[in-house]
């Protein structure tokens, strides 16, 4: 007799909490962009928060620094407001304003852009989630020449030692996705994201195999539209070459 009434109970709450999560899952903040770009010739730079639920939420926003340790929150950018009360289906702008010193002015400086929904008192038996968006915010000094969206071509890449090394000659950072190296249709390495910084030198492991020669390189920028580039590019470890766009012919 108790099994069965146990099974009902357990049953029950799976379907009830399913059911909550479904209906919290139509809610939720929408940023308008995957990413904000700061010219440090723009006094500020906003972007648009949208509550997409029926219900009253608020949302918080806030900048972090990107470091290998611990996020520190960035005392150099303000961001305004903080703390935003939306109706459901209502629209707020948030504005980020850079204080004018702090940050490196030979390259750009990437931090991390918080905002989280801040979920209201819950009623009996309803299960809440805080959802948090997270973007990256590029700072672009004055005085770079480069053209940002070449900045993914002048990638020069080489073998060595078993590894692919990867250099960052430009000012700018690189986002990438879906890297991957195989030789003779053998993967030697995938990577899902990665970003290499101004100046960056990075050295890759790749998979030990019999096959001696060059690899095939492939990976997909993302550009400041957030837009999908993909490049392609056989590297051996004679001399650092520059990917090509997938979608054009290599000089």
């Amino acid at each position: 007799m108790f099994f069965p009434h146990l099974r009902r109970v357990v049953l029950w709450s799976c379907s009830a909490l399913a059911t909550t999560l479904a209906a919290h899952a139509q809610a939720g903040i929408v940023l308008n962009t995957t990413r904000v770009i700061y010219p440090a010739t723009d006094k500020e730079v906003n972007l648009q928060v949208h509550n997409t639920g029926t219900g009253e939420i608020l949302a918080q926003s806030w900048l972090e620094t990107d470091s290998d340790g611990p996020s520190v929150i960035s005392p150099l950018f303000a961001v305004t407001p903080s703390l935003a009360r939306l109706p459901g289906n209502a629209r707020q702008l948030i504005r980020i304003i850079y204080s004018g010193e702090g940050l490196a002015t030979d390259r750009e400086s990437v931090l991390w852009l918080n905002v989280q929904e801040i979920p209201q008192t819950a009623r009996e038996n309803e299960l809440q989630i805080a959802v948090r968006q997270r973007i990256k915010l590029f700072y672009r000094p004055q005085g770079l020449v480069e053209d940002p969206l070449k900045a993914a071509q002048s990638l020069r890449w080489q073998l060595s030692d078993g590894h692919l090394e990867v250099t960052n000659p430009g000012p700018y950072h690189v986002s990438m996705i879906k890297l991957s190296v195989a030789r003779q249709g053998q993967v030697a390495l995938k990577e899902d994201s990665r970003m290499l910084a101004p100046g960056a030198r990075v050295q890759l492991p790749l998979k030990p195999m019999k096959q001696s020669g060059p690899v095939d390189l492939t990976f997909i920028s993302i550009n400041d539209f957030g837009a999908q580039e993909p490049y392609r590019a056989k590297v051996s470890g004679e001399q650092a070459i520059e990917a090509y766009r997938a979608d054009s012919r290599p000089d």
